[in-house]
């Protein structure tokens, strides 16, 4: 396919929530602020319809027009990349969503092994050579808290499949990332970006070539700063960056996952804070606390609209 998956998946791509007009209705236009904000900080790739942006929740039905308006944003401001998860619980939802988001030209689908049931190698291996035919570069996307795990036997199986171009890893397993290291160097055009969060800078140190934080949704500039660092030598500034993303991530502690970064998105103007089903939006005493607990980082912040 001629995709360079390295230079694919460098510096720091943004897994996007998505903005909603109400609960489970995407919405593009409510996405101008926050695209306008990451751009400006130097996010250079986006990522639709992971964990962050409620993939699985949105039926296929919704993903088409709001891929295509929010690709064509994204390039107008950037360039960058585009790539959409078409994770899902069996091939053929998958290749339903696949079908669902070609219109927006996405650069590379994005796919986690099937989640829901436990599953073989093969039946993993299988799953991803079903979408060998799209004409679509395809990243491996590692995710065991959601779906069967990739291993070393199973990575090493999609290494070795020319549509799949690269693997993004969020399992924190650094051992495994080692391994997913190791075995894409056998392909030049073999890229490998981490989405754990805790361990962004390490992941870079053993050769990963980008991250993916979803906390960068709300800190892009202190992300793209952390892979500036490492990439230059500036290895305590680097480490100063992980810290600030660690003690960032205390989010979680208030109100887990995507509720607590829309709210706090919404707060400094730039999403409304609209969820799907069955995520149900923050309380007032959920946001007051996440505000307070983020003000002493608010610099770090995208700027308020």
């Amino acid at each position: 396919m001629g995709t360079d998956g390295r230079r694919l998946l460098s510096g720091v791509m943004i897994p996007v929530v998505t903005p909603m007009s109400e609960p489970g209705t995407p919405s593009a236009a409510a996405a101008t602020a926050l695209l306008q904000g990451l751009a400006a900080a130097g996010a250079r790739g986006l990522m639709l319809f992971g964990s962050n942006g409620e993939g699985p929740l949105l039926p296929v039905s919704r993903l088409a027009g709001f891929a295509e308006q929010m690709a064509r944003q994204w390039r107008e401001l950037t360039g960058g990349p585009v790539l959409c998860n078409v994770t899902a619980a069996g091939t053929a939802e998958a290749l339903e969503r696949a079908a669902a988001v070609a219109p927006a030209r996405p650069d590379a689908l994005v796919l986690s092994p099937p989640i829901y049931f436990r599953h073989r190698d093969d039946e993993i291996a299988a799953h991803y050579a079903a979408l060998a035919d799209l004409g679509i570069p395809l990243v491996a996307y590692n995710a065991p808290r959601y779906s069967n795990p990739l291993g070393p036997a199973a990575i090493d199986r999609l290494v070795a499949m020319p549509h799949v171009v690269g693997i993004k890893d969020s399992s924190g397993d650094l051992d495994l990332l080692r391994h997913i290291v190791s075995a894409a160097r056998s392909r030049p055009d073999f890229g490998v970006s981490q989405g754990a969060e805790n361990h962004l800078l390490a992941a870079l140190r053993l050769g990963a070539d980008g991250i993916v934080p979803g906390i960068a949704n709300l800190a892009p500039r202190l992300a793209v700063e952390l892979v500036t660092a490492h990439e230059s030598g500036r290895d305590a500034d680097a480490e100063d960056a992980q810290r600030v993303l660690d003690r960032l991530l205390a989010l979680h502690s208030v109100r887990p996952g995507v509720p607590a970064i829309k709210a706090v998105l919404d707060h400094r103007g730039l999403c409304p804070p609209h969820v799907a089903a069955p995520f149900a939006p923050c309380t007032e005493a959920e946001r007051r606390d996440l505000i307070a607990l983020l003000g002493n980082d608010d610099k770090h912040l995208l700027p308020r609209r």
